[in-house]
This record gives structure tokens, sequence and C-alpha cells, in this order.
């Protein structure tokens, strides 16, 4: 019993390889951010990896998987309440915290990133990651990006007390050709493609997980570039 409990507690200690991969990326895009020539590269590969990521999943998933997903309100209605009104709430609590504890300058990132709904290529990697209810998720992330591209500036403006602003055309495109393209065009080729991809889970786990360390590496290389370091020590990020 005491040596199965005490493999169990080791177990449970042993650091994730993928989170360890994800702060390399952080790690990486500070000693060598992608800057110059190299950052339309990074842009076209994050963007080609993201739009696979969509493809694949889309052509894995069944018309019944991707209707039965849809249609979980009771899902929805908690994704969409935990987005817009108990992540808000949470990082307008924090804001309050000491100096010490939250430096003043950290504080209105951190309640606009509170506004902000998660990625959908983020949401869709992990849940796969996790193998958790992907066609659930892709509806979603996909609903609450939208409604986020009108409801995000609202919010912000509201708890920041700023004005500005408005409806992300941009937005709204970037949704539409690079994720929801992708997931469409994949499920329509699915009766010819399916059994190409059928026993190959670990390696679509790796191309999910891959895609992300890139969308990581892209932003804290702009992070960095940006002057990140120079406006904030490591200290206060911790």
């Amino acid at each position: 019993m005491t040596t199965g409990g005490g493999a169990r507690w080791l177990a449970l200690l042993k650091p994730d390889v993928y989170i360890l991969l994800i702060l390399g990326m952080v790690v990486l895009a500070t000693l060598l951010p992608a800057r110059g020539e190299a950052r339309p590269i990074l842009d076209v590969a994050v963007s080609v990896g993201i739009g696979l990521v969509f493809f694949l999943h889309g052509a894995r998933l069944s018309r019944e998987a991707v209707i039965a997903g849809a249609t979980q309100w009771r899902l929805h209605a908690l994704v969409l309440a935990s987005t817009f009104v108990l992540f808000p709430l949470l990082t307008l609590v924090a804001a309050a915290l000491p100096a010490w504890m939250l430096p003043a300058s950290l504080a209105p990132g951190l309640i606009f990133l509170g506004c902000l709904p998660s990625t959908i290529q983020s949401s869709i990697g992990f849940t796969a990651i996790a193998r958790g209810n992907v066609p659930a998720t892709v509806a979603a992330a996909t609903a609450s990006n939208l409604i986020g591209i009108v409801l995000t500036p609202v919010l912000a403006g509201l708890l920041l007390h700023r004005t500005g602003g408005g409806v992300s055309l941009e937005g709204l495109q970037t949704i539409g050709l690079q994720l929801l393209a992708p997931f469409l065009a994949g499920h329509l080729l699915r009766p010819w493609i399916a059994g190409l991809l059928a026993g190959r889970a670990k390696a679509l786990s790796r191309l999910d997980r891959g895609s992300i360390l890139l969308v990581v590496y892209a932003a804290f290389s702009d992070a960095v570039t940006g002057g990140l370091w120079s406006r904030l020590s490591a200290l206060d990020l911790m």
C-alpha cells in the first residue's frame, strides 16, 4: 500500500511534457523572437497549421456528431456565462489586489483578458488532447468568438471606463476563412478521406499540440519585440 501510494504521488508530481514545451516556447521567443523576414514566414506557418487542424477535425467528425455538439444548449449557455460574466468578474476582483501581488501596470490587461473569449484553435486543441467533446467545442468556441466581436469591446469599455472600439470585420473574416472554411471543407471531404485518418489519433494530437505551440511562440515574439521585458520584470510576471 505504501509503495503504491508513493508511486501515485510521484506520478502526480511528474511535470507534464506539454506544459514544459509551452514554457519552452516562451523562453525561445524571449531569446530568439521572430522578427524581420522571419515574421511573415511564421504568420504563414501559424495560419497553415491552424487551418490544417480545423480541416482534419472536420474530416474526422460525423454529421451526427456535429449536429449533436451544436445543439447542446446547456453546455453553450454555461460556456457563454463563464466567458462573459464569470471571468470578467474574477479579473475585476483580481485587479483590486495589492500592488505587490498584481502590479498596477498589469491590472488593465488582466481585466481585458477576462473579457476575451478563448481562441477557437486553443479550445479545440486542448479539448482534443483531453479527449473531450470536440464537436461541442467547435460550436461553443465559434459562438463565443462571434459574440465576443461585439460584446468584448462593450465589456472592456464598461470595466475599464473607456470608450471606443466596435465590431471587427477583420475578426469575422478570420473566423470565416481561416477556421470555419477549412472545417467545412474537411467535413465535406469526409467520405473520401475519413478512412485515411482512422487510427491516426496520435498524429492528429501532435498536430493539435504543435499548432498551439506555434501560436504561443508567435504571440510571445510579438510581445518581446514590443518591449515586454523592458516594461515588466520577470518578478512582476511571476
